[in-house]
């Protein structure tokens, strides 16, 4: 059995590292349905019961792959999904409209296969419609008995207050890393008044802080390429920061992904990480990390060997930076 945590007062107990399963389906490079299926039984096998997607990643696939991975095995299993980012004449946009969420949230239960989900987020704030209106509609589906908890992505503390008021959430996620603080340390300012969980996606820093990016040849052809913390001077300057990270994980005789993840959770028992991955070794070294015990002077030393604020480059690029954090 894997350590667990509560996310918020009234919402799902998990274990303290969950599974992301974006790059299950091509974000990251190719990615390969039997390969991903046996990436969540063995994550299931190791533990795990928090598994967290979108209807977002491969516009479906994604949703569609979990289904047939959970069949048979969904007992015991939070399963984790959003709803919200669409396909534009122009590319990608948002839409959280009451009617839209009931329709989401349906045509995610059928790719899925499963006639509830645990834990059900709105993926991006959708500027254009009250978020009392959409969150309103997500209760809705509560009442229906299509949803268990309510999840709020990427939204701002007043988002997040304004939400709260209208139905308990159970958990927000954000962007939270060594590499990336400012947005989520804000944040959990207010979840932990309102009795709010947190996920923290990307912990690896979308693999930097794992040592396995060492140029900007090791992210082509995946979507990391686009990201401004990958490219030129920016990932000169990340890569020192990430050398710092494993010198202290020589000291901790631990993988530098192990020592961040561990940082991390020590950061407070009411944040699960959510690290994704391909690959089952991986996965078996990310678990690693909650046999990494940090004493508070430790996780201090390496918050201040990478201070807040010392990234280069933004969390997504400039155009995807507009739908984050509002």
């Amino acid at each position: 059995m894997l350590p667990h945590r509560r996310l918020g007062t009234n919402g799902p107990t998990v274990s303290a590292i969950g599974l992301g399963c974006m790059s299950l389906s091509g974000v990251y490079g190719k990615s390969e349905d039997a390969a991903g299926i046996a990436l969540v039984h063995h994550a299931l096998d190791r533990g795990i019961d928090i598994l967290d997607s979108s209807d977002l990643y491969g516009w479906g696939h994604n949703e569609e792959l979990l289904g047939r991975a959970l069949k048979g095995r969904r007992d015991g299993v939070c399963l984790v999904s959003k709803f919200g980012q669409v396909k534009t004449a122009t590319g990608q946009g948002v839409d959280s409209r009451p009617e839209y969420v009931q329709q989401a949230c349906e045509a995610s239960l059928k790719r899925l296969g499963v006639d509830h989900i645990d834990l059900y987020f709105q993926h991006r704030v959708d500027p254009k419609v009250p978020i009392e209106d959409t969150v309103g509609a997500m209760v809705r589906l509560i009442e229906q008995g299509k949803v268990r908890h309510l999840g709020l992505s990427e939204a701002r503390p007043e988002t997040i207050r304004r939400a709260h008021k209208v139905h308990p959430i159970a958990a927000v996620q954000t962007e939270y890393s060594l590499l990336y603080r400012e947005e989520a340390e804000e944040t959990l300012q207010t979840t932990r008044a309102l009795g709010i969980g947190f996920m923290a996606y990307s912990p690896l820093g979308r693999g930097l802080l794992t040592g396995a990016v060492r140029s900007a040849g090791d992210v082509a052809g995946d979507r990391r390429a686009e990201h401004p913390r990958f490219v030129g001077d920016n990932l000169t300057r990340n890569l020192g920061l990430v050398e710092r990270v494993e010198a202290m994980a020589r000291e901790k005789a631990c993988t530098p992904g192990q020592l961040v993840l561990a940082w991390l959770l020590a950061q407070g028992d009411d944040i699960v990480p959510i690290p994704g991955t391909k690959r089952k070794a991986r996965l078996d070294e990310n678990l690693g990390a909650l046999s990494v015990k940090l004493t508070p002077a430790e996780a201090g030393r390496l918050g201040e060997a990478v201070p807040r604020g010392a990234a280069s480059g933004t969390r997504y690029p400039e155009g995807a930076m507009k739908a984050v954090y509002r």
